[in-house]
């Protein structure tokens, strides 16, 4: 793992959520494969292209004949929303957010306000102060909007701000934004090719909050 970058200190730190600070791996993929058949749709093809994205994104580029995205966005949400068994917490992430100054860090997601505080909240995750949703850019990641857009709420320049990711799509967000992007690793199956630094979990690592500014230490 790289661990180049964390010698700095940052304004703020901006993370994602599924993936980074939770796992709904299980729930998502789940609830896609239900939805994927009453399409006509085998979502093997398609499910490693989901995370880190906006499910209107996703479903846009599957160009299913007579279906209307944002109508199946919303459709496919509520099947979420109502579906979070198996969603949790990555190791680590709530006493890390914990030890965080509440107007110090964001939460970045591409899923929509409703379903991000459900699973928010399955996990046992505390809402954050600013919490920036798919409902809130009109373009997701990879676009970097998100990331910019939280780092302006808490009135800080992205590229004073550490951006917490897991997916290829929120890593490039993170890049494009300008941040200093840390990759969490918990759910990759296999090794991300990546040059940023990487850990396993928020049990890796620890902030260190002094003068306002916020240092990421890894554990020893």
């Amino acid at each position: 793992m790289n661990q180049h970058g964390l010698g700095r200190s940052f304004a703020a730190l901006l993370f994602d959520m599924d993936g980074t600070l939770i796992t709904s791996i299980e729930a998502a993929e789940r609830v896609w494969t239900r939805w994927a058949a009453q399409h006509g749709l085998d979502a093997r093809a398609f499910l490693p292209q989901i995370h880190g994205k906006r499910a209107v994104d996703t479903i846009r580029s599957l160009r299913i004949p007579g279906a209307d995205p944002v109508a199946e966005a919303e459709r496919l949400t509520l099947m979420e929303i109502e579906d979070t068994d198996g969603v949790r917490e990555i190791p680590g992430a709530a006493a890390f957010l914990g030890a965080l100054p509440r107007d110090r860090w964001a939460v970045v997601t591409s899923a929509p306000r409703a379903l991000a505080t459900r699973r928010l909240a399955a996990a046992g995750l505390n809402l954050p102060a600013v919490l920036v949703c798919a409902d809130d850019v009109r373009v997701g990641k990879p676009d970097p909007s998100g990331y910019r857009l939280a780092a302006q709420r808490l009135g800080v320049e992205a590229a004073d701000c550490a951006i917490f990711e897991d997916a290829d799509a929120g890593i490039r967000a993170g890049e494009a934004a300008g941040g200093q992007v840390i990759v969490i690793t918990a759910t990759h199956a296999h090794a991300l090719e990546s040059a940023h630094p990487a850990f396993p979990d928020f049990l890796a690592v620890e902030p260190r909050v002094d003068a306002g500014r916020i240092r990421i230490e890894q554990r020893r």
